[in-house]
């Protein structure tokens, strides 16, 4: 008998709750809700740009990353620079910089974009 009661109470609860509930509010709503959290609200391209950076500033002696960001001067002054690094044994210093740079580099660039579209 106890069980009946709270079990017309809910029922009571969720009838008043879904005679309440907006019509614009659809599974699709729901999805792109859920996609806006899981980008962080910036899209699947604002999210996974920095990782591409990322990804292209791995590959050594290339400064891929850099060109990816579209500074193409920092990506060429770097390549000429790594010459010397070379010979002198400190060019991982360089390319880990450049991971570095190109990850930064990325994140900022988003959020410049994104901040003035908000």
């Amino acid at each position: 008998m106890a069980s009946d009661g709270m079990q017309g109470g809910f029922q009571g609860r969720l009838a008043e709750r879904l005679a309440d509930f907006p019509r614009w509010q659809t599974p699709f709503r729901v999805l792109l809700v859920i996609w806006s959290e899981f980008t962080g609200g910036l899209g699947a391209w604002g999210a996974l740009r920095p990782l591409v950076a990322t990804a292209l500033a791995f590959v050594p002696f290339l400064f891929l990353g850099q060109h990816f960001n579209r500074q193409h001067r920092k990506g060429f002054d770097w390549a000429m620079l790594q010459i010397p690094l070379l010979l002198a044994l400190l060019w991982p210093l360089l390319w880990f910089w450049s991971i570095f740079d190109a990850y930064q580099t990325a994140m900022l660039s988003v959020a410049d974009d994104y901040s003035v579209a908000a």
